[in-house]
């Protein structure tokens, strides 16, 4: 059962931390995370080393809190605990002169052993911390901190104040691994004899790793970006250490960080020129001009200003800038640059400076001051990075309007959104290979923008200051891994239930959009085996089916007796036509079959190859296939709304038969069931005429309407349908197995033109009456 009194007690450590020292994107996550985190509402002790370079002021506030000694290999250490509460963070210094009373964070011939002690002191210290403090979390960050992992469960698990640590292991740079001879195994860590350890260390025959051990021992691995996680699992960005990771990747995720937004904020910040909001922007202009008179530049506004903070080194994409710095300021855009670095890489910008003075400035230096003063004052932040894990440079670079130009790899990718001219999205300018031309072709894309659409520009660059990069977001999901290894601690209701509360509107307004095509589909559907199956799970429409169907019925009732009297002729000819299908129509007589043939036979050339897709079942003649289909399409529109007597008795009701028929494409399915069910008693009913009047069905058959054309009438708009001549009447009735595939434009092209007849018999007529007669003698 969650623990609802006790909260998430985290120890944090790390071998930097601002605003102690710095030297690089660690400093600034050290120095932020763990604030956030105690705003959430856990409680943090951050693990730092006691440099000799910490200001005395911070020195000063620093009380003695605990000292004992730890065992590092041979020899007993001494390690001091120094505290200090500062933002509302604790901060615990671990003191020992001999390896931390350095001017410089790194860089020693002992590194190994060092920052071995300190990964020691961390675990030692957990039994040292303040009362009530008992550690839940222990968060490593990078190879100085990654023995921890290690030595906690080599030397201390079993312990009843272990038991409960878990631990996290930060990646910020996979390129710095801690690589050392193995010797250092027995000699400083003291885990030579210890098998499993010893096999997880070594990288090879020689040598040891020490984020490799982190990467085998932590209980969970995190990284600073989404896009860097899946990076370092590829042997191009996994510098050795990418098997590892594939085996581990169930346990690493990318967390983005973030920056403090109160320490990077225009319109607050002391150490710049004029401050400015993203409303009002004037400040920024003013910084620019006093930036470009400092640096020996032009004091010009019409030319864009790029700059550069950074280490000069391979990995940040000095290689490209290089290449294309003499295109980028012959072409009008001033370039200032601030770090040190390579060798090579200082002369070639000292170089560029004097061959373009006013539009180059090169600072060989390291100066935080300055950098603030050049993030302010730019129009453009250039970071071509190799390779980056986040990046901070360009989120701060955001921050204060200047719009950044990156390589899309790592948390660059992550962070800046691409500038699309199309739909004025994005938040900089990004390049996709690590190429000089391409970098090139990106600074001059901002550049266009700046000189031509300076509209667009101001856009991007309130997009770009508005972004979110504050350091709640992370923490955010921080504690979300945190308390997913640690279930039994209950989570603070303002942590859990604010999100959950904004997520909630989401599903509810998805199925409201969607109904509506559901029920609009089956009206779209041209064919009637799949509307019947859809018909039944719609209310409308099987409504509109039945009232349609009812007045079909009473109609075809209604004209039953006229079928029998006025078009008894017509009705036997039609089953005369069809008798080749059914046992009923094999008893026909050979002359009313050999009439039929005769009557059709003009009509076959034409409508041949409409008849062949249309029909399903096979047939003996040509006459069959032309029969077929005609009769297929009359008998579709005649189970929508009419029914087989609506065609025999066209003599005596042709228009009122021709109103509902023009119908016939709207009606559901359910409607032509019905309606189908209707037309059984007329077809009985003219069978029994059939034998008194055979002689008659000859004669009558040869109809002027035979003589329709056939092609136009496939050509004929559904709007036209009622003034289209009937075709015959032996052609009306049909096989009922050509039914299947009739197309609906089809039923509609014979159903209208059923009722309508000529009374009066033609001259065609006439000479088809006399070959009757002559084949009856």
């Amino acid at each position: 059962m969650a623990d609802s009194s006790k909260k998430m007690q985290i120890v944090f450590a790390s071998a930097e931390c601002a605003p102690f020292v710095k030297t690089g994107g660690l400093g600034d996550v050290a120095g932020s995370l763990p604030a956030a985190l105690v705003r959430a509402g856990a409680e943090v002790i951050v693990m730092v080393p006691k440099y000799a370079t910490i200001k005395d002021e911070y020195k000063a506030q620093m009380e003695h809190f605990s000292d004992f000694y730890v065992s590092l290999g041979w020899r007993n250490e001494y390690c001091g605990l120094e505290k200090l509460e500062h933002d509302g963070v604790t901060y615990m210094f671990i003191d020992n002169e001999r390896y931390f009373a350095r001017d410089y964070p790194y860089g020693f011939f002992d590194d190994g052993e060092r920052f071995a002690f300190f990964s020691k002191a961390i675990t030692e210290s957990l039994q040292h911390l303040p009362a009530g403090f008992e550690c839940d979390i222990l968060h490593c960050n990078d190879w100085q901190t990654a023995l921890a992992p290690v030595f906690l469960r080599e030397f201390y698990q079993g312990l009843p104040l272990y038991d409960r640590v878990k631990t996290v292991f930060s990646i910020h740079n996979v390129a710095f691994q801690g690589q050392f001879s193995d010797t250092v195994m027995e000699d400083i860590l003291g885990v030579a004899h210890i098998p499993a350890a010893a096999s997880q260390l070594r990288c090879d025959a020689c040598s040891i790793n020490y984020m490799l051990g982190a990467l085998r021992y932590a209980d969970a691995i995190t990284t600073v970006s989404p896009t860097y996680a899946n990076e370092i699992q590829t042997p191009e960005f996994g510098e050795g250490l990418d098997g590892v990771l594939r085996e581990r990747s169930y346990a690493l995720q990318g967390i983005l960080n973030g920056i403090d937004v109160a320490g990077f904020d225009p319109a607050t910040d002391k150490r710049i020129a004029a401050n400015y909001t993203v409303d009002d922007r004037g400040g920024k202009a003013v910084c620019k001009a006093k930036l470009q008179e400092e640096l020996g530049l032009e004091v010009r506004d019409d030319r864009p200003l790029m700059v550069m903070v950074t280490r000069l080194t391979r990995q940040k994409g000095l290689d490209l800038v290089m290449y294309a710095l003499d295109r980028i300021l012959a072409g009008g855009v001033q370039v200032a640059v601030l770090g040190t670095g390579d060798r090579d890489y200082e002369d070639g910008l000292r170089y560029f400076q004097d061959k373009y003075p006013g539009t180059m400035a090169a600072r060989i230096e390291f100066d935080p001051a300055l950098s603030q003063r050049m993030y302010a004052a730019a129009d453009m932040f250039l970071m071509p990075s190799k390779f980056e894990p986040c990046g901070l440079s360009q989120i701060i670079a955001m921050r204060y309007g200047t719009l950044p130009i990156v390589r899309e790899t790592g948390g660059l990718k992550d962070t800046v959104i691409p500038y699309n001219e199309f739909t004025g999205e994005g938040t900089g300018f990004s390049f996709s290979n690590f190429n000089g031309d391409e970098m090139g072709d990106a600074v001059f894309r901002a550049a266009r923008l700046f000189w031509d659409n300076r509209d667009a520009w101001n856009q991007l660059v309130t997009q770009a200051m508005s972004q979110d990069f504050s350091w709640t977001r992370s923490a955010e999901k921080y504690l979300d891994l945190y308390f997913f290894m640690h279930p039994e601690i209950e989570r603070p209701a303002a942590v859990v239930d604010e999100p959950e509360a904004a997520a909630e509107p989401e599903p509810m307004a998805e199925p409201v959009v969607e109904a509506p095509a559901a029920v609009e589909e089956p009206k779209t559907e041209e064919k009637p085996v799949e509307a019947k199956s859809e018909v039944k799970a719609e209310a409308a429409p099987e409504a509109e089916a039945k009232s349609a169907a009812k007045p079909a019925a009473k109609k075809a009732t209604t004209r039953k007796t006229t079928a029998k009297k006025a078009a008894t002729t017509k009705a036997a000819a039609a089953k005369t036509t069809a008798a080749k299908a059914t046992p009923t129509r094999k008893r026909a007589t050979a002359a009313a079959k050999k009439a039929a043939e005769a009557e059709a036979a003009p009509e076959v050339k034409a409508e041949t190859a409409e008849a062949k897709p249309a029909a399903k079942a096979p047939a003996k003649t040509a006459v069959k296939k032309t029969t077929a289909t005609k009769s297929t399409a009359a008998k579709k529109a005649t189970a929508t709304k009419t029914t087989a007597t609506k065609a025999t008795a066209t003599k005596t009701a042709p228009k009122t038969a021709a109103k509902p028929a023009a119908k016939v494409e709207e009606a559901p399915a359910e409607s032509k069931a019905k309606a189908t069910v209707e037309a059984k008693p007329a077809t009985k009913t003219t069978t029994r005429k059939r034998t008194t009047t055979a002689k008659k069905t000859t004669a009558k058959t040869a109809t002027p309407k035979a003589e329709t054309k056939p092609a136009a009438a496939k050509e004929e708009p559904k709007a036209e349908v009622k003034a289209r001549p009937a075709p015959k009447a032996a052609e009306v009735k049909t096989a009922p197995k050509a039914t299947a595939k009739t197309e609906p434009a089809k039923e509609a092209s014979v159903s209208p033109a059923a009722p309508t007849e000529e009374k009066a018999p033609t001259k065609k007529t006439s000479v088809r009456k006399a070959t009757a007669a002559r084949k009856r003698r």
